[in-house]
């Protein structure tokens, strides 16, 4: 008998980003990495910027931008809800950086209104997330 899957969505407040069967699901939370797998006890946790990872039962490794929010894991359904989600692939990398360097200064000396803090964190997680597709991918799209 197979190993039972887990049902992950993936939803950002525009709306879904990634859905699917997944052997596992690792995401960063406010107190560090957490790794879900089938079965995994029912948990709920903050999330920080990251970039999220999901592989498939076919081995495939997907890579999302996630600026904050929250996962839930219950009877082998995961859900991570964020207000900004993104694939990686999708990400360009250079524009991220960019962005993030122009804003770096003015969030680290406190600075920075709402909305700047805002688009930093999501800058943030673009940046981690698009590092880790590299990564993963040896730059080439194509899973090392």
């Amino acid at each position: 008998m197979a190993a039972p899957l887990l049902s992950v969505k993936v939803v950002a407040t525009d709306g879904l980003v990634w859905k699917g069967d997944a052997v596992s699901v690792l995401v960063r939370t406010t107190e560090g990495d957490i790794g879900i797998l089938a079965n995994h006890e029912p948990v709920m946790a903050a999330l920080v910027p990251h970039g999220a990872e999901i592989v498939t039962p076919d081995g495939v490794r997907h890579v999302i931008a996630i600026d904050s929010g929250f996962i839930s894991v219950f009877e082998n359904n995961v859900s991570v809800l964020s207000a900004f989600g993104e694939l990686a692939q999708e990400i360009s990398l250079e524009q991220a950086r960019v962005g993030l360097a122009r804003l770096h200064d003015k969030v680290d000396a406190a600075e920075a209104d709402d909305r700047e803090l805002r688009q930093y964190r999501r800058l943030e997680a673009q940046v981690k997330a698009a590092e880790k597709y590299e990564l993963l991918t040896n730059g080439r799209g194509v899973l090392a």
